[in-house]
This record gives C-alpha cells, sequence and structure tokens, in this order.
C-alpha cells in the first residue's frame, strides 16, 4: 500500500494522545509533602520548579510538534517511524523528572535530565528531517534545533560543576522555544 496520499490528522491526533499520557504520568509522580504547611511546601518547591520546567518542554514541543506537521502535505511511512522515535525520547522524561523527585538534586541526576533532554532534540530533529525531505518547506528553524541540542550537551558537564547550571541551561532552552517559529521559510 502506498503511503503518499496519507493525511496528517491521524499522525497529529496519535501524537496528542501521547503527549497527553505523557503529562498525564508526569502529574502522578507528584507527592503531597510529609511537613505540613508552609515548610511542606518549601520542601517541595525544588520539584515543583522541576515539573514545572518538563512541563514547559513537553508543552513546548507539542505546539512546535503542531507547526511541524502542518508544514507536511501528507504523512510517509519515514514520517510515522521518525515520529514514533519522537515520542518515545520524549516519554523518556517522566522518567528523569521522577528520579531527581525521588534522589533529589546531584550531580548525577542533573545530569541524567540533561541527557534525557537531549533525546526528543535529536528525535524532533529526525522528525524535522523527514517533513522537510517531503514538503521541501518548514517554519522551524534547524539552526534553533542545533542550538538546543548543544546547550542540553553542555547541561551535561556542567551538572558536575553545579546542578543547578545544568538546569538553567535546560531553561535556556524552553526559553528559546516559547516564541513561534517564523511563519515564512527563510532557509534555514
Amino acid at each position: 500500500m502506498s503511503d503518499k496520499g496519507i493525511g496528517t490528522g491521524r499522525l497529529e491526533a496519535f501524537s496528542d494522545g501521547v503527549i497527553a499520557v505523557i503529562i498525564t504520568i508526569l502529574v502522578l509522580e507528584l507527592k503531597v509533602p510529609a511537613a505540613h504547611g508552609v515548610a511542606g511546601l518549601v520542601a517541595v518547591l525544588p520539584t515543583v520548579f522541576l515539573y514545572l520546567l518538563t512541563f514547559v518542554q513537553i508543552g513546548i514541543y507539542w505546539v512546535n510538534h503542531h507547526y511541524l506537521v502542518d508544514d507536511a502535505e501528507s504523512v510517509t511511512h519515514g514520517m510515522f517511524w521518525a515520529n514514533l522515535i519522537f515520542l518515545f525520547c520524549l516519554s523518556l522524561f517522566p522518567f528523569a523528572t521522577e528520579w531527581i523527585g525521588v534522589q533529589g538534586l546531584s550531580s548525577f541526576t542533573a545530569a541524567l535530565y540533561a541527557a534525557v533532554s537531549i533525546f526528543p532534540g535529536l528525535g524532533y530533529m529526525v522528525l524535522w528531517s523527514q517533513i522537510r525531505c517531503s514538503s521541501g518547506r518548514s517554519q522551524i528553524s534547524w539552526a534553533k534545533q542545533v542550538t538546543s541540542v548543544m546547550l542540553y550537551a553542555a547541561a551535561i558537564p556542567a551538572a558536575w560543576f553545579r546542578p543547578a547550571a545544568s538546569l538553567a541551561l535546560v531553561s535556556i532552552v524552553a526559553i528559546l522555544w516559547l516564541l513561534p517559529p517564523k511563519t515564512k521559510d527563510r532557509g534555514e
């Protein structure tokens, strides 16, 4: 069967469902602190910040996934597989977030979180390449994607010197992606 005429609706619907499950798993890992009152709230603030960072990252991927798939006129076999790779990589976020939630912020847990952050970036680049090859256009900048992966990679060794600096680098990537993509292909 030829896949040249398959519309993008099923790909988007499946992706929306998987991303909704990933976010649901993430929120289920939030636990009520043992301490009462303000002390309990203060105790969980680092976990809540990390949850927020992860939620924002997943949300940014969800928004930009829609922009990216909008560039495709139809879905190819390669796009289906690239999308599955991307979604698998994205599904690793709750694991890394929970690890920090349970073990606390340390050099190892921050480095793990930064490493896990790289995978969806690379998966997204694979999907971007598939869609770009098929449609010849993209609203999403290649340079922005490469910069993001490089910042994630820099966050790994940064974690060994200062775990909070590692999370700051990951946060910078999120800030870079909060702006919507250009609406016109500029050959990036």
